[in-house]
């Protein structure tokens, strides 16, 4: 009868130490849509044509093809996006239905602006302790519960 290997402490710690810098690369990657663009089944303009989608709207990187990436929408679906419909620039999509933008992150901030569900913000600053800062395409800017928008 054969008995389960034990491996030695260390041995587990340090396979657990590697695998660290394999999490972090895992980080989840967000970019948004700089133009109207089509969004294929496959990563090829001869692939079916699923629909297009606005400029400003947030996607989540899956993965990365030369000229073409594969992405999530907020809706959930996962098709492709050619590479250059893609900005730097990001953008939020609000979630909630109605979300209150704030002049400080604070929950009794004086309110700047409400945005309602399926509004694009841009994003000022990464997030902090909950609150996103972010500004409204016309100009007003402040901060939102990190809970109420998608594309962190």
């Amino acid at each position: 009868m054969s008995t389960p290997t034990q491996f030695p402490l260390r041995s587990v710690l340090a396979a657990a130490l590697l695998a660290l810098p394999l999490a972090a690369a895992h980080a989840i990657d967000f970019r948004s849509l700089g133009e109207p663009a089509i969004l294929y089944d496959t990563p090829s303009e001869q692939g079916r044509r699923m629909f297009i989608i606005a400029p400003g709207t947030p996607v989540e990187v899956v993965v990365e093809l030369d000229a073409w990436i594969k992405v999530r929408d907020p809706g959930g679906s996962i098709t492709w996006v050619e590479r250059r419909a893609l900005t730097p620039h990001r953008t939020l999509l609000v979630t909630s239905d109605s979300a209150i933008v704030r002049r400080a992150p604070e929950q009794n901030a004086d309110a700047v602006f409400e945005a309602a569900r399926d509004l694009v913000l841009d994003m000022v600053a990464p997030p902090s302790a909950g609150w996103v800062h972010v500004r409204h395409r016309d100009g007003p800017s402040g901060f939102i519960r990190v809970n109420e928008v998608w594309g962190l």
